[in-house]
Order: C-alpha cells, then sequence, then structure tokens
C-alpha cells in the first residue's frame, strides 16, 4: 500500500523522468540539425524516440528514405540489417546505429556459409530474399522485397524460372498462397512473430468478438488462417485507419501500437497474446528495444558506433535493392 507521501513522491519522480527525457529529445534535435543528420526509426522502436524521427515507417518506407535523404549523416534507430541496407544505399555517408548489439533473430537464422551451399545445392533457381538479412545474404540475391512488396516482387520473377525464397519460411508460405508460386523456402523464421500463442488469440477474440484480427505475414500460418487482414507494418496502420471497425487485435511487434494509436486515437487497439507468462503477454522484439534515447544522443554524439562495410561487398549487395526500388 502506498501513502500520500509516497503517491506525491512518485508523481514527482516522473515529472522529473519527463522533463529529462524532454531535454534530452531537444538535445538530439539540435545535434541533428548542427550535424545535418537524419534519424530513421522503425516502427517497433520506443515511443520516445519516434517523437523525433524525421521518418517512421516499414522496411520499404525506410529503404526509400535512406535512398532518397541528402543528410550527410543517417542515425538508423532500428535494426542492424537496416543500418546496412542504408548504408548500402549510401556508400560514401556515414551511417550510424545506437548500439551494434541490436539484431535481428531472422537475419541470424540465414548464416552466409550455409546458405551459399543451399544455392549451389539449387542452381538455376532466382534467389529473392526478404530485406531481413545481411548484406552478405543480399549480395547472393537476384532480388530483395520487403514484407510490402513481396507478392509484387515474387509475380515479377519469369514463371519459368524456380524460385529461392529466403529467409523468412512463413512470409515465403503466405506469398507462395497469394501468387501460386511454388517456391523453395529457406527454414527461418522470427522469434517475436513465432510467439502468438493461437489458443490465447482466440480466447481473446472471444472477449472481444467484434474486434478485428491482423497479423503480420512474419507470423506462423495458422495465426494468419484466422486474420481477417494480414499485411506490413505500414499496411496494418493503413487498415486500421480505413476500417469502420473499432477494435482491433493486433499480431504483430507491440511497438507499432505507438504509432497506430495516433492515427486512430478513438479506437481500441489490443496486442495480440504471446505464450508467454508475463505482464505485458505481448510480443516484443528485444533487439529493437535495445536501443534508446541515450543511446540515440551518445551515437549522435560521437558518430558511432559506425556502420562498415567492404566496397565489394556493396557492389554486389546494393544490385538486388536497386532492382526491388525500382520496380516498387
Amino acid at each position: 500500500m502506498i501513502n500520500s507521501n509516497g503517491v506525491a513522491s512518485l508523481c514527482f519522480k516522473n515529472q522529473v523522468n519527463l522533463m529529462a527525457m524532454k531535454k534530452l529529445q531537444s538535445q538530439i534535435i539540435a545535434l541533428k540539425k548542427k550535424k545535418n543528420a537524419v534519424l530513421l526509426a522503425h516502427y517497433y522502436q520506443a515511443p520516445e524516440i519516434q517523437e523525433i524521427a524525421d521518418y517512421v515507417g516499414d522496411s520499404l518506407g525506410l529503404s526509400q528514405q535512406a535512398e532518397q535523404t541528402q543528410a550527410d549523416l543517417i542515425l538508423f534507430a532500428g535494426v542492424h540489417f537496416m543500418a546496412e541496407t542504408a548504408k548500402l544505399l549510401n556508400p560514401n555517408k556515414k551511417v550510424i546505429l545506437p548500439d551494434l548489439y541490436a539484431g535481428c533473430s531472422l537475419a541470424d537464422s540465414c548464416p552466409p556459409d550455409a546458405f551459399k551451399k543451399f544455392i549451389d545445392a539449387h542452381p538455376n533457381h532466382y534467389v529473392v530474399t526478404y530485406v531481413n538479412c545481411s548484406a552478405q545474404i543480399k549480395a547472393m540475391s537476384d532480388l530483395v522485397c520487403t514484407s510490402s512488396n513481396a507478392e509484387k516482387m515474387v509475380r515479377s520473377v519469369p514463371a519459368d524460372r524456380p524460385i529461392i525464397f529466403a529467409p523468412d519460411k512463413n512470409l515465403g508460405h503466405y506469398i507462395q498462397e497469394k501468387t501460386g508460386r511454388k517456391m523453395l523456402l529457406w527454414d527461418g523464421s522470427c522469434v517475436v512473430h513465432e510467439a502468438f500463442s493461437l489458443d490465447k488469440l482466440i480466447a481473446l477474440h472471444q472477449l472481444h468478438p467484434q474486434a478485428h484480427i491482423i497479423a503480420h505475414p512474419e507470423s506462423e500460418p495458422h495465426i494468419l488462417k484466422v486474420a481477417r487482414f494480414v499485411g506490413s507494418t505500414a499496411a496494418l496502420i493503413d487498415y486500421v485507419k480505413k476500417s469502420t471497425a473499432t477494435e482491433f487485435i493486433i499480431a504483430t511487434e507491440v511497438g507499432i501500437l505507438y504509432k497506430m494509436q495516433q492515427e486512430v486515437p478513438d479506437k481500441k487497439l489490443i496486442p495480440a497474446p504471446s505464450f508467454e507468462n508475463n505482464t505485458c503477454a505481448c510480443s516484443q522484439c528485444a533487439y529493437m528495444k535495445l536501443n534508446t534515447l541515450q543511446k540515440v544522443f551518445d551515437c549522435l554524439y560521437s558518430e558511432s558506433p559506425e556502420i562498415k562495410l567492404d566496397a565489394a561487398l556493396v557492389q554486389k549487395a546494393v544490385v538486388p535493392i536497386k532492382r526491388m526500388l525500382a520496380l516498387s
């Protein structure tokens, strides 16, 4: 039990924390202007980072912004493969990431050596890779895609060419069903999107029978089958904005709810439940949450850690990305 003094103390502490956060945000904004830097942030980043980003988006939108930016310095608030993609598109610019340990379970599921052997074992296949992979994997690819444009990219491949799709088997399976193209799928997945519990999801929907279940295509097939709508993070936000429904159960990383709620303040947004028995009961990406406001400031101030890639690797890996952007 907290007495009145305890409540007052807690309120004061929260006020001090808010003031410190606002001060840090102001310092970051000032530094961005001084250094001609752009801050790109993914939807899964913490709200206080999204608030001061120059652009918040999904992988496709972030790739497009990275290609078009006139800034001298690119600060990427996301995970490592995203910052790598920005570097591939801007080899002569400095790209920095708040925490080099901000990786990706999906990217990690596709080691370059193993993938090279997989490709060699299946010659004459057209290699389509999801952007959630390393620069080394992109360098082995014919075409890169995002969850926003995966269907379009696969449809662009000549009908007589067999396809390897990597690294996400769930996205690959979903695109197979959408396009009718049989693809050889790499056995990779995202731990965040495979954490959703179907039993808990059904039970939650029984409590909210009017809610639309919407899901990211990295989720497992049994989750996608019960979803009213499946799409990328940007597409999920667009669906919620345009739908006449007032309640939604959202099966993707919980960070998306911040931007989504801004777009639909009068609608009820419920995170899909995960297997974990925790207080949130939602699915969070620990890698995305490694980036903090303090790390963003420190990164911008020191201009490090910096993403550095071998020039020969850049030359190969940027080709399928450029091909995707041209088709997009």
